[in-house]
């Protein structure tokens, strides 16, 4: 469900924002044609020969927007941690699960000797994180359950310290800034009857937490 969020927001964008956008893609799914902002769309193997090289390229075409259909690789990170940097949106997707994960992954990626330097970058840099799973939807269909995580002064002093493990809390207590862990995105679909517990069971990361909550539901048995 990445490519349909991407393309959700990037919609959003050329609907709302008078800029240029370029995406970077392997491969195109969504067609995005021109309406408040101009869009060029980049394939991977058609139009470029990889994401690095799609990603240098498109910063000499004064880019406000950048999408990065997925970070592969150590320069592909580095680029667009850079491209952030100086001032451009850039989206761009990683295959994990939760987002503190993602911002490990992001930080791990690097020589030890380098994190510290990504961690104050990335700190500055980040404006959030949406992390998704979809779950089977009573019906048919799927419905996707969602971790939100939103830039905060105490985000930053948590990724330049190091200290990812404090993040999950933080989102506990920002819900008024948009935040959602993923066990209560969870836990709202099974209130409303959209899908099973089994199934939220099965999609969550922090699996006793979420039994513990769903026993208090009404009408609700946990798996």
């Amino acid at each position: 469900g990445k490519s349909t969020t991407l393309a959700t927001l990037i919609d959003f964008i050329n609907e709302n924002r008078s800029d240029h956008i370029i995406t970077i893609e392997d491969p195109i799914e969504f067609v995005h044609p021109n309406k408040k902002c101009l869009v060029n769309q980049r394939q991977v193997h058609t139009h470029t020969e990889s994401f690095k090289r799609a990603l240098r390229a498109a910063l000499r075409e004064d880019p406000d927007v950048v999408l990065v259909g997925e970070m592969r690789d150590l320069e592909t990170i580095m680029i667009a941690l850079e491209t952030a940097e100086t001032g451009h949106l850039v989206f761009g997707t990683l295959h994990t699960t939760t987002a503190p994960g993602t911002i490990d992954r992001l930080i791990n990626q690097f020589p030890v000797d380098q994190q510290q330097q990504v961690r104050v970058g990335l700190a500055e840099g980040l404006k959030g994180v949406v992390s998704q799973t979809l779950c089977k939807k009573k019906g048919g269909g799927r419905i996707a359950g969602l971790e939100i995580l939103m830039s905060s002064p105490a985000l930053v002093a948590y990724i330049r310290e190091g200290k990812i493990h404090q993040i999950p809390m933080l989102m506990q207590t920002g819900r008024k800034e948009g935040m959602c862990a993923l066990n209560d995105s969870l836990l709202e679909h099974v209130a409303k009857g959209a899908v099973e517990p089994m199934e939220a069971y099965q999609r969550a990361v922090v699996k006793d937490d979420l039994i513990k909550r769903m026993g208090a539901l009404p009408n609700i048995r946990s798996p």
